[in-house]
């Protein structure tokens, strides 16, 4: 038996009709056998150590970024937004009692904060050099026992390697975004628990988000390669204040 001719033409625009709707909406949906990397740097379709590896190598070429985030210890919590570069680095560390601002021009660092963080401590040396010191950059004796741990805050490649260490057997988990930029997501340990980083699918695959193991704190990673401008203060914001800092 023969089908008339209009049922075979209402037969092919219902076999039509799904084929149709599954082109229009491939955009918009990961069915239809659309492909989640159509359009990415291609990062996504490597194994979780692979998409680690481009990360780091791609975080130690660049010649600038900006790191902000919290960041939480034993001793507490506290924020930081730095910008950093090969040459120095600039930004604030913020902790539960006080903010502080740090520059760094070569092996020149710089502390600045306010008269309270100054006389925190409340001995008398403290206090009573605090009015001076306010909003003042104060350079930071090299020999100083502060000046290595506040100097650590403005190294690029020593911040990132500790701040950026996943512990335990990585996996790759999602696709996901940091603000507009597409991600795919790599995990450590059981269900993320030693850390995760979002890799970015879009240009250079630069780290944009990083949590750190044991709800450590957060950080986002931005402005890579964007130079900034970095130089010393003028003299009459500049305070030195000797061999060694005032106890804080």
């Amino acid at each position: 038996m023969t089908s008339s001719p209009l049922a075979v033409r209402v037969w092919a625009r219902r076999a039509a009709l799904p084929v149709a709707l599954c082109a229009g909406l491939a955009a918009a949906l990961t069915g239809c056998g659309s492909d989640p990397d159509e359009g990415t740097n291609g990062v996504g379709k490597l194994s979780a150590t692979e998409i680690e590896n481009k990360a780091r190598s791609a975080a130690d070429g660049a010649d600038a970024v900006r790191l902000s985030g919290t960041l939480v210890s034993k001793g507490g919590s506290y924020r930081i937004d730095m910008r950093l570069k090969g040459s120095g680095g600039t930004g604030t560390v913020t902790s539960q009692k006080s903010t502080f601002g740090l520059l760094r021009v070569g092996d020149d660092l710089f502390l600045k904060a306010d008269a309270g963080f100054w006389s925190h401590s409340g001995s008398g040396d403290a206090t009573a050099a605090a009015g001076k010191l306010d909003d003042k950059y104060v350079k930071v004796p090299s020999g100083d026992p502060a000046y290595q741990q506040l100097r650590g805050f403005t190294e690029k490649s020593v911040l990132l390697k500790g701040m950026l260490g996943l512990q335990g057997a990585l996996s790759k988990g999602d696709r996901s975004e940091v603000g507009t930029v597409r991600t795919v997501r790599i995990e450590a340990g059981k269900d993320g628990e030693g850390g995760t980083l979002d890799v970015s699918l879009q240009g250079t695959p630069y780290p944009l988000r990083f949590e750190r193991a044991g709800g450590a704190g957060v950080l986002e990673l931005a402005d890579w390669n964007k130079d900034f401008a970095l130089a010393a203060p003028a003299k009459d914001a500049t305070v030195d204040y000797g061999r060694q800092l005032p106890a804080t």
